[in-house]
């Protein structure tokens, strides 16, 4: 069913005029469990990916063996916990039955696990176009892939490989992806969730607004009960554009690596879609996990992926907030 977000407790620039120009449209794409196909927007769903071509792997992991974990080892260990959370408890029963927890731990055991050559990266997100009309893309595609690896890098966050591509064109499509014999961190194996794309209006936060104004939205939004940053600022979750969700850090200079040119926001992977300050943003009846696809980046961070505003052939850029 459709997703939609309840209307913000506030008109936050009806109060702020100076705040109206300094909106932008996110669209937030509520992932919820399901089985996406490779024609879907997905997020951990499969890649439409052309047969013929190399599917990308981390150059810093190849082998022989790693600590971590099987993907069927971590997805069996998520169908147990939702199991026992979807029965009924008597009170003071376990919550898992012995049987239920001997399983659970087995599969918790960090092993040495082979992999032979260089890690494949795993399908993380994939966005067409007629879904997300405002996806940002090169002239002539309409398809959007994200992959990365399932390991720490520099920072507590996965490599990213981003791939944009016109859809039509994959005619003859990969059947079966490679899939990494290890995962050295669970919460980078997303589980597989189909969209409900919505756009909404953010505001910048408070970080990245002269701190006289900021002090004003803030202290105003406290009046009223609400949070500026958490309420009426910037959606949590999984989205397309928007601002930063700085909060982590301080906001700072962003440049392309390449040509030094600006940098806009693409991408957001957040592994909560609602959670504290942000229940606001929670759609109208959704009654599903805060945490459906299972990610989680660094300490319930977000991973923001930011493209070079005068091309789409120069790196992207990673924050995480």
């Amino acid at each position: 069913m459709p997703r939609s977000t309840p209307p913000r407790p506030l008109d936050v620039a009806a109060h702020f005029p100076e705040l109206a120009p300094l909106a932008r449209t996110a669209v937030r794409l509520h992932p919820r469990p399901g089985f996406p196909t490779a024609r879907d927007s997905s997020i951990g769903g499969p890649l439409l990916w052309p047969a013929h071509a190399p599917w990308p792997t981390c150059p810093e992991h190849d082998g022989p063996a790693y600590l971590g974990h099987t993907p069927d080892d971590i997805r069996l260990r998520r169908r147990i916990l939702a199991e026992a959370w979807s029965r009924p408890r008597a009170e003071g029963a376990d919550f898992l039955t012995p049987q239920e927890r001997a399983r659970y731990d087995s599969a918790s055991e960090e092993r040495l696990i082979p992999q032979e050559g260089p890690v494949p990266m795993i399908p993380v997100a994939q966005l067409h176009a007629r879904d997300i009309p405002t996806l940002p893309r090169p002239p002539g595609t309409d398809l959007l892939q994200l992959l990365w690896c399932p390991f720490d890098h520099e920072g507590h966050v996965p490599r990213t490989e981003l791939r944009w591509r016109t859809a039509a064109e994959v005619t003859d499509p990969l059947v079966t992806a490679p899939q990494p014999s290890v995962i050295g961190k669970a919460p980078f194996l997303p589980e597989p969730c189909l969209l409900h794309p919505e756009p909404v209006t953010e505001y910048p936060a408070p970080h990245e607004l002269p701190e006289e104004l900021a002090d004003r939205v803030e202290d105003w939004a406290e009046g009223q009960g609400a949070d500026y940053q958490y309420d009426l600022a910037v959606a949590p979750g999984c989205k397309v554009g928007g601002h930063a969700p700085w909060s982590y850090t301080d906001p700072f200079p962003m440049a392309c690596s390449e040509c030094g040119a600006a940098v806009r926001p693409l991408l957001t992977i957040d592994g909560y879609e609602y959670d504290g300050g942000t229940r606001s943003w929670r759609p109208h009846g959704d009654t599903g996990p805060a945490t459906p696809t299972h990610l989680n980046i660094g300490r319930d961070h977000a991973l923001q992926l930011y493209v070079c505003t005068t091309s789409y052939d120069h790196p992207h850029l990673r924050n995480i907030q």
